[in-house]
């Protein structure tokens, strides 16, 4: 009666929906139940929405308060003393026994939102026990009153709750493995299952400006979620009105699935701008104006764009008329932002206004797109080639937050600081999309380059959260005051190597460490990082949930292989500049990096260097990102970029490009010898320039880089 009594309550008060039911039947006898932890509720909405009367693992401590006497009578508990093993291997036996336990991993509610440390003791178990492991994700809760995330979050008296039941599943420990490490091992597929269950279970089918309304139905209107240099806060609420009416005006000009150009620098106004695509079905491609006025052509070119949306303020600021010329002499209509608002009357301010109260209305009079539509294109950045145009999905860069999310504790009381550029996709995804979609107030600053702004910004606006590559991140350490990132909690840095100085630096002086990850444009971009809980320095972290992979043998590398994913977040398509506009999808979600990686028994990655930054010397295979490497640790305070060029009697030979004037072969070679290094990964020639190209990311340009050599050679 009890139980019937609880389960009416949750059902009418929170409008409680179980999905999954039949996995839970599926499990079988010998089962642990495993589930996050968002509030006090937890427990009871397991106890009484499955089927079945329970055992709870209990700790005893608490199961002695009176206040849990009357959920207890609903299951059966099992007093679990941590200090006491005797306590684990009871409950293991009771599970061997046929009997169905629910354990939370985390051990305590979350504070964050997000899942927090995961305990050993629960993989152990499963381990020992040989259960079937069923995860459960519960959404919902926390907003109630009964979770800690108050002041967080916005508390709801009534908010809908989920309970996702998903396949029942095992996990293998290596036989070998005993003792710790066995325990250390099944306490990582453990946390492993859990964040592959936070992803599994996320709404990743659905369209980006859908995220958005969703939002701001969870947070309020009023939540502020975006602010740049101009220092004019913008809440969802307004930020939604803002996008339609801008949207209204830019679909009278466009077409439903049109590309069209987007060349703004990091604004809110750019912000508007891409989300007023994204409302009326358009597809926003993001042009890297620091790549020339021929790139940026080109790009128009491939990808049929027939329209720009640009700022007459910015171009003028960054002296690009020439891009703007460019453009249009190629037959590109080029559409200023100031002409837009000027041309806006009160009629659309009205309508913008009542579709920004009643959005999910307005959108549903609006275009219709489904979350495998183009929703994004980006362009690479050409470091060893001609740049293509990659066409990401919605459901893409949403596979690609919800990645990121499973495995860090990001909150909406987190502030993001992202000078990253938005026509990258590190810029996209990690410092726009994601925290603009969950809720966390991002600041945007212009340009990455000012090396003693951006640290004072960070400091004024208490950010917690930043992105960036080695070179920005170098470069602000070098100007920041000690004191100036003290309220950062995480840095994450991609897009090039992580150099060891650079890792240092931050660490000693500001006590802040770097989590270095990896990925590529096509991929969304992430496809593994370090974090806080799973952290190994000169690693590019962990795969990240619902990505699968294959080590492709590449001759003469002996340790590691060619890296190639499969996943959701695996580009839509590209756009080939011999083939405008036509897409050529991947097949079966699946892209080869081109990387040379090795993973070790945790599945940590290794980049080892490009499949095609290699050079056979002498017969052996040398990594020209390893030689990189190794200059960056004898020069650290320069830029080094190695290339191979034709040898007559070794075949290939080593040429290094460096802003370092001393720089000498001598020295190089003395430095090798010292590190154990051997003589062929030695630079044969030393070419000393005033600068390195780099890329508008701070990436080396080896087409830059390819014909310095050339034109040294011709002289």
């Amino acid at each position: 009666m009890l139980r019937v009594l609880f389960k009416c309550i949750l059902k009418v008060v929170y409008r409680t929906e179980v999905r999954g039911l039949g996995n839970f039947h599926k499990a079988g006898a010998r089962v642990l139940i495993v589930a996050n932890h968002l509030s006090f509720l937890d427990a009871v909405l397991i106890a009484v929405f499955l089927p079945e009367k329970l055992m709870f693992a209990v700790n005893s401590h608490i199961a002695k308060r009176w206040y849990f006497k009357p959920f207890l009578a609903l299951v059966k508990a099992f007093p679990l003393d941590p200090t006491n093993p005797m306590s684990t291997k009871s409950i293991i036996n009771e599970i061997r026994d046929d009997r169905k336990c629910v354990i939370f991993p985390e051990g305590r509610i979350t504070v964050t939102g997000s899942l927090m440390k995961v305990y050993e003791g629960p993989g152990m178990i499963a381990d020992k026990a040989g259960a079937q492991i069923l995860p459960i994700r519960i959404d919902g809760a926390q907003y109630t009153v009964f979770s800690r995330l108050k002041g967080k979050v916005r508390i709801r008296w009534f908010p809908k709750i989920i309970l996702t039941i998903l396949e029942p599943r095992t996990f293998e420990v290596g036989e070998e493995l005993r003792g710790r490490q066995r325990r250390q091992m099944s306490g990582l597929k453990l946390y492993d299952l859990m964040s592959e269950m936070l992803f599994d279970s996320s709404d990743h089918r659905q369209t980006i400006f859908q995220s958005l309304l969703d939002q701001s139905s969870i947070h309020g209107r009023g939540h502020l979620i975006a602010e740049d240099a101009n220092r004019k806060p913008l809440n969802y609420g307004r930020l939604i009105t803002r996008c339609f009416v801008l949207g209204n005006k830019i679909s009278k000009d466009t077409a439903h699935g049109e590309f069209v150009g987007v060349m703004l620098p990091n604004m809110v106004s750019s912000i508007v701008t891409l989300f007023a695509l994204l409302a009326k079905s358009r597809v926003p491609a993001m042009l890297n104006f620091s790549t020339g006025s021929k790139n940026l052509v080109s790009a128009c070119r491939t990808a049929k764009i027939k329209t720009v949306y640009t700022s007459r303020k910015f171009v003028d600021a960054g002296d690009l008329a020439p891009l703007t010329e460019a453009m249009e002499e190629a037959g590109v209509r080029v559409a200023w932002l100031e002409d837009v608002a000027a041309s806006v009357n009160l009629i659309d301010k009205a309508i913008g206004l009542l579709s920004g109260f009643f959005p999910s209305f307005f959108q549903r009079l609006a275009p219709s797109c489904k979350p495998d539509d183009a929703a994004i294109v980006l362009f690479t950045s050409g470091s060893e080639g001609t740049p293509k145009g990659v066409v990401l999905s919605h459901a893409n860069l949403q596979a690609n937050r919800y990645q990121l999310a499973s495995r860090v504790d990001f909150g909406p009381t987190d502030i993001v600081f992202n000078a990253l550029p938005i026509f990258h996709s590190f810029g996209l995804t990690g410092g726009t999309l994601l925290p603009l979609l969950s809720g966390i107030r991002t600041f945007f600053y212009p340009s990455p380059l000012h090396y003693r702004i951006v640290p004072e910004l960070i400091y004024d606006t208490n950010a917690t959260i930043m992105f960036g590559t080695d070179t920005f991140l170098s470069g602000y350490a070098r100007f920041a005051n000690p004191y100036d990132f003290y309220s950062i909690r995480y840095v994450f840095a991609g897009a090039e190597k992580l150099k060891e100085e650079t890792r240092k630096l931050w660490s000693e002086k500001y006590g802040v460490r770097i989590f270095e990850g990896y990925g590529a444009t096509e991929t969304s971009p992430a496809l593994s990082t370090n974090t806080p809980m799973h952290n190994k320095p000169g690693t590019v972290g962990r795969l990240l949930p619902g990505i699968e992979y294959s080590i492709e043998e590449v001759p003469g590398i002996d340790h590691g292989g060619k890296l190639i994913v499969r996943g959701p977040n695996v580009m839509k398509a590209y756009l080939f500049s011999d083939e405008p506009g036509e897409l050529a999808c991947p097949e079966n979600q699946t892209y080869d990096t081109g990387d040379i990686v090795s993973i070790d028994e945790e599945g940590y990655v290794v980049i080892k260097g490009r499949a095609k930054r290699f050079a056979k010397i002498a017969g052996e295979m040398v990594s020209l990102t390893a030689v990189e490497t190794y200059l960056s640790d004898l020069w650290p305070e320069h830029h080094h970029a190695v290339v191979s060029v034709p040898d007559p009697k070794k075949g290939e030979a080593l040429l290094l490009v460096t802003d370092k004037p001393e720089a000498t072969r001598e020295v190089i070679g003395a430095f090798a010898r010292e590190q154990g290094i051997g003589e062929l990964s030695v630079p044969k020639t030393v070419m000393a320039v005033k600068e390195v190209p780099l890329l508008g990311t701070g990436k080396t340009d080896y087409v830059g880089v390819a014909k310095l050599v050339e034109n040294h050679a011709e002289q």
